[in-house]
């Protein structure tokens, strides 16, 4: 990997990371593109995406500052200093433990099926073009039965699993963390500017705990320069990222997901007739 590919490839992961159109699916093409990934050892592309996803947990951090302090100080200050039962707490500590509890399906799904997703099977463009078109599919049906009534202060526990597992069921490539908890917030009544704002707090501890557990598996297969490139791609991810993120929370205020829906679509079919003309591989 060089420097340029180092950017583009931050620029794409920035960018498709909050946007719900999959940065797995989109990175994943790219280094077949670019002849990154290794058929012999997949899990060295695995590792680079979740490292430079950092890149992106920062552009969260820096975005939502304010929430992610007032959250941290009012969590701790009902349950640990005064103690407040939970129905008496107020909406930042309430939103405290929501992302906890959505957090723990993409834990248990994660630990249970790490080999299954650093193998070659989650690298495959068949399983990637399938998994655009399906969660577009299922997005367009959000759209049109969602009630768009609830804002991120009425989301309930049971709401927080139903999109926890949804983030979890994103370890299918090309599905998006972003995409299946947008669309999981919208089947439970969330507006679309609420599901966008809860699905980007809800991804921290997971992106945090995936990009820190492989940066020690990066660092087996990278020598000096690399490490270089790879910083440099993460620090790209999180610049595009904040960008993504603020473009899409403004377009969601006024705009409806469907724009990602035919994108999702043509860009699934596209991938399937390259491969079907073998104009690139599996």
């Amino acid at each position: 990997m060089n420097l340029f590919e180092a950017i583009l490839l931050g620029i794409i992961q920035g960018l498709t990371e909050f946007l719900p159109i999959s940065s797995t699916g989109h990175l994943t093409l790219a280094g077949k593109f670019m002849n990154l990934i290794s058929p012999t050892h997949p899990e060295q592309w695995t590792s680079f995406i979740a490292v430079i996803q950092l890149g992106t947990l920062i552009a969260v951090l820096v975005y939502f500052r304010n929430d992610i302090f007032s959250i941290i100080k009012d969590f701790f200050q009902v349950n640990f200093i005064k103690r407040v039962k939970y129905s008496e707490q107020n909406i930042n500590s309430k939103l405290g433990w929501l992302i906890i509890i959505g957090t723990i399906p993409v834990v248990i799904i994660g630990l249970a099926f790490k080999d299954a997703i650093e193998g070659a099977l989650t690298k495959n463009l068949y399983v990637i073009a399938a998994s655009l078109i399906a969660l577009a599919l299922i997005l367009a049906l959000a759209e049109k039965i969602a009630k768009f009534k609830n804002e991120i202060e009425n989301i309930t526990i049971l709401n927080s699993i139903i999109i926890g597992i949804a983030q979890a069921l994103s370890l299918i490539p090309g599905s998006s963390r972003s995409g299946t908890t947008i669309t999981a917030g919208l089947f439970v009544g969330l507006k679309r500017e609420s599901a966008a704002r809860f699905s980007f707090l809800l991804s921290i501890p997971a992106v945090f705990a995936s990009g820190v557990l492989q940066v020690y598996e990066a660092m087996k297969f990278v020598d000096q320069s690399m490490t270089v490139n790879i910083i440099i791609a993460t620090i790209v991810s999180g610049i595009s990222g904040y960008f993504a993120i603020d473009f899409l929370l403004k377009y969601l205020k006024k705009n409806t997901t469907f724009i990602f829906v035919y994108y999702r679509i043509a860009l699934g079919a596209v991938i399937l007739i390259l491969l079907i003309t073998k104009i690139i591989q599996p």
